[in-house]
């Protein structure tokens, strides 16, 4: 499910355009209301062989993602289509998914289910593009909401859902422990009550950055123009994780206020800037485009910040990876992104539709995604039932020692949710605030200079939350 952040990016903004020529289209098909009447078997996602429907259904699911995904993805598919009869025609679109989609939604051809941009379903849920699934989880006795994770829903209103994220992506701090201990220092924290705090993460990042004589960044003679190796890296688009960790959002806690403009916001992100310019211990964007992709593998970078997806990348690679809690400012959290499943309202087969939705939230549809590194399921249990924890978070380099503390369990107990989740309007508020940031992590403006100024261009579309 993953795209690469610059790209996920550009998603953004041209979710911009294309949602505005999407609302000037209309498919004039929004009447599905999700009759279902299901007799499926309990424990299962799909109706037995007893119940398969007498007519002939062929459903569309379209989906992105890597050789990889596509080839668990349409094995899903067929599994699914083996149990119940029901055919599936497998769209995989890897490029310009969301304009295609966008396309095949204005011209009343769109996929029965597939994935979606967080800022394109929210919308389109309001337009009545996408099912609402309220009904089919009300009439369904062997499906339970509570089962899932509390955070992967998405609620347009309170009682109006489109459904759940595709597969749960968490944040964590990964390092490479050879790095660490040949610096004869103690490795990162895993346990959210033993976080660092932000000086502390920033004194071992300082130690473990080192200039071209060997000197550190804690060093007098440290040298910042001639680093050959970094104590940290990181992504700025999981800045939230640091906002929230000081008390701060997206929006004012009332829905109503630019919240990144507040003091509390602010003072997270100046942090995590003066982690680049100021203590010089984590590489400038332009820095970075000097690294290679395997920075903690070469020990040019000791630490870094990512979501679970790359230990299916450092799986591969021959080094001695450690994981923990991301370092805390206030109060311990990691950050939960996904992009969510959806069930198109101008679907014909709204019930069967919804037993194929339900065959691929369930982890052992996609497994191999979940095993590899690059998913982390749906369901509780899987987080909590050690026969279940077995069949993914153990046995296998991409889910090394401590994943359970520092990845599941804080998933589970402190994960927060990104803005997509929640934030009203979020895709054209972003489009003005993702460039401001950026002259924040260039070292342009100071976090404060760059959110005050472009605070009153964010208030007017400031709209509010979903679900509240």
């Amino acid at each position: 499910m993953r795209k690469p952040k610059r790209v996920k990016r550009k998603l953004f903004y041209s979710l911009t355009f294309t949602a505005l020529l999407l609302s000037a289209c209309s498919n004039g098909n929004t009447g599905n209301t999700g009759n279902t009447g299901n007799n499926e078997p309990k424990n299962t996602a799909v109706e037995s062989n007893a119940n398969t429907p007498k007519e002939k259904i062929e459903l569309k699911f379209a989906f992105w993602g890597d050789t990889i995904e596509k080839k668990t993805v349409t094995e899903a598919l067929k599994a699914f289509e083996d149990k119940t009869g029901i055919k599936v025609e497998a769209m995989h679109i890897p490029s310009d998914y969301l304009t295609k989609i966008t396309t095949m939604v204005a011209g009343n051809v769109a996929p029965d289910v597939g994935y979606l941009n967080s800022g394109a379903a929210m919308t389109w849920a309001e337009e009545g593009k996408i099912l609402d699934l309220t009904p089919l989880i009300d009439s369904d006795p062997d499906f339970k909401k509570e089962d899932y994770l509390d955070q992967i829903w998405y609620n347009w209103e309170p009682n109006k859902t489109l459904g759940m994220s595709t597969a749960v992506e968490g944040y964590g701090l990964m390092y490479n422990k050879n790095m660490i201990e040949e610096a004869g220092l103690e490795l990162p924290p895993t346990e959210a009550d033993k976080a660092w705090d932000w000086d502390t993460f920033v004194t071992y990042a300082k130690k473990l950055t080192l200039d071209n004589e060997g000197h550190n960044a804690l060093d007098p003679n440290f040298n910042p123009n001639k680093i050959k190796q970094f104590g940290f890296q990181y992504d700025p688009y999981n800045m939230m994780a640091a906002v929230v960790s000081n008390g701060g959002n997206y929006l004012t806690e009332d829905g109503k206020g630019f919240g990144l403009a507040q003091p509390e916001a602010v003072e997270a992100i100046q942090k995590l800037a003066d982690l680049m310019y100021l203590h010089h211990v984590s590489p400038t964007p332009l820095q970075t485009k000097s690294l290679p992709d395997m920075a903690l593998q070469t020990k040019k970078v000791a630490m870094t910040v990512s979501g679970n997806w790359a230990l299916q990348a450092f799986a591969e690679q021959d080094f001695n990876l450690g994981v923990g809690v991301l370092p805390k400012l206030k109060k311990s959290n990691t950050l939960l992104d996904g992009a969510p499943t959806v069930i198109f309202s101008s679907t014909k087969h709204p019930k069967e539709a919804w037993m194929l939705y339900k065959w691929m939230a369930d982890p052992k549809s996609v497994l191999p995604l979940i095993e590899s590194g690059l998913w982390m399921p749906l369901k509780k249990d899987w987080y909590t039932n050690p026969e279940l924890i077995n069949k993914w978070a153990s046995g296998n380099k991409a889910h090394p020692d401590d994943y359970t503390k520092a990845f599941m369990k804080q998933t589970l107990e402190n994960g927060i949710r990104t803005p997509g989740f929640e934030v009203k309007n979020f895709s054209k508020i972003s489009a003005l605030v993702t460039p401001a940031l950026d002259k924040v992590w260039t070292g342009k403006e100071t976090a404060e200079e760059a959110l005050k100024a472009v605070e009153s261009k964010v208030q007017p579309l400031i709209k509010g939350y979903y679900g509240k």
